[in-house]
């Protein structure tokens, strides 16, 4: 093993899943990743997830984070303030799969995802929509089997609490894409949190640990599984117009035999040191854009 010199060059938070992100200076550290990023969720009449696969509108759904409230914005629609402390009656809800304890967010903003997403790109409508909140006091847990056994705390993710993706993977990427006649894409394709700079393209697949020395204390962040990739990705976030060329490119060169093959591109990460507990009252380690990352890799 050997050791890297990184430094964060983006930071991303996704406050409803497949929703726009949000590109941030700084964020908190939690037990379940960055501050706010997936806390909130659409769901359909059944309580089961809605993403970018059925709806790719959902890219335009932009939010902002202020004091008290989250202020989403999309094309033809008035905004809509969610506030971030108050919620409804508690539902459960569903995301692949698996049943999650959840707060729904009142009939208001249930009928702004159900008119502003009213149908797919089929035609199907996917009316009426819900918007939930996580609830913090549910547990939901990665999958031990990359973990190694330590157990790691999401809120609406697809499994993981961190996504971290290099810039030179993406450099690399977009020439790929262009020797193909493509435009080139921006990182927001790819739906990161922490992106690395100053390392070669995909050092993150060989990771072992990134160390962030931050002005509370040292965080240790342990890259445990490949980012399998949908098709989520094809989809421009600037119009929500599918780009099935992006997949495409992907899949020429990105098959992962750590998991059998399957497109890959960054990887899920689990936060080993640094925590605050849930009951303390030390504040919370805080990431920053600039800070330096130490890279142990294999």
């Amino acid at each position: 093993m050997s050791d890297l010199q990184a430094r964060v060059s983006q930071l991303w938070i996704y406050p409803v899943k497949s929703c726009g992100g949000v590109s941030v200076l700084s964020a908190n550290l939690t037990e379940t990743g960055l501050e706010w990023d997936r806390a909130w969720m659409v769901v359909d009449a059944q309580g089961d997830f809605v993403s970018q696969r059925e709806a790719p509108r959902m890219a335009l759904i932009e939010p902002k984070m202020r004091h008290l409230e989250m202020v989403l914005r999309a094309p033809g629609m008035l905004a809509l303030h969610v506030s971030l402390h108050e919620a409804e009656e508690p539902v459960q809800v569903t995301v692949w799969g698996e049943t999650v304890k959840a707060y729904d967010m009142g009939a208001l903003a249930g009928q702004w995802f159900t008119d502003f997403l009213s149908q797919t790109e089929e035609g199907r409508a996917l009316g009426p929509l819900r918007l939930v909140r996580f609830d913090p006091e549910f547990q939901r847990a990665s999958s031990t089997k990359w973990t190694q056994g330590v157990q790691a705390l999401n809120q609406f993710s697809d499994g993981y609490p961190l996504l971290v993706l290099s810039e030179a993977a993406l450099a690399e990427f977009n020439e790929r894409l262009s020797a193909q006649g493509q435009s080139p894409v921006d990182m927001a394709r790819f739906r990161p949190n922490l992106v690395l700079s100053e390392v070669a393209a995909h050092t993150e697949d060989h990771a072992k640990a990134l160390t962030i020395v931050t002005d509370q204390r040292s965080v240790t962040l342990r890259p445990v599984k490949p980012c399998a990739r949908c098709s989520i990705p094809n989809v421009d976030p600037q119009t929500a117009e599918l780009q099935p060329q992006v997949s495409a490119v992907l899949a020429s060169y990105r098959q992962d035999a750590r998991l059998e093959g399957a497109v890959t591109f960054g990887m899920n990460a689990i936060v080993t040191e640094g925590l605050v507990p849930a009951d303390s009252d030390e504040p919370e380690a805080v990431l920053k854009v600039g800070q330096a990352v130490q890279v142990q890799v294999f």
